[in-house]
């Protein structure tokens, strides 16, 4: 299973640090089960913005010119977007699916002021409540989380294991194990279910 991180405008430990944090538990579980791919989009600054240039990355990453599909683009992928990373992300995301890639799901941490639809699951991580509901209004999907006590914008992506939170409008089939707890803990958790799929 394929993870794309496309991280915002911020210095590149910081994308490290949310890896080492939330995403390295993820298939150490067990040796039957699907193997994860991390790839990070090596942009820098405004080059996150550009939904053309990270699809340039995932046609390259899996060996796909953009002309032509291959059976790797049917390979479910997640996307894991911070803050200006979910406005190039979600361009991506979309421009993947209509090119006949599949999006298993798109996961936006702080993308506030981002419209988000799509035809596939969106799931949002906000630093504060009023990120959460403010951004309701611009698409979400089920199964979404907010910080409580609010948090730096940064500390949603450098270290979401210390932010602790609400989980909100759980959905299909998921009966979250508690409401409140840490934003790596909501996203393994999610995770592991699409995993599961």
């Amino acid at each position: 299973m394929p993870i794309i991180i496309c991280p915002g405008i911020h210095e590149p430990a910081l994308t490290e640090s949310f890896i080492q944090a939330c995403l390295n538990q993820i298939g150490e579980s067990g040796s039957n089960e699907k193997q994860v791919d991390i790839l990070v989009f090596p942009g820098q600054d405004y080059l996150t913005l550009s939904a053309f240039h990270i699809l340039h990355f995932l046609c390259d990453s899996f060996g796909a010119p953009s002309y032509r599909l291959s059976n790797k683009l049917k390979s479910p992928v997640i996307f894991i977007c911070f803050s200006a990373g979910v406005i190039g992300g979600i361009g991506a995301a979309t421009a993947w699916q209509l090119l006949g890639g599949h999006v298993q799901a798109f996961i936006a941490i702080d993308g506030w002021g981002v419209p988000l639809v799509g035809n596939f699951p969106i799931h949002r991580l906000s630093h504060d409540h009023f990120t959460h509901w403010t951004s309701a209004y611009l698409g979400m999907g089920e199964n979404n989380f907010y910080a409580e006590p609010a948090v730096d914008h940064l500390a949603m992506w450098q270290s979401p294991q210390s932010v602790q939170g609400q989980w909100v409008n759980p959905s299909f089939g998921f009966s979250p194990p508690k409401n409140y707890l840490s934003a790596s803990e909501f996203l393994n958790l999610l995770l592991e279910r699409y995993k599961e799929k």
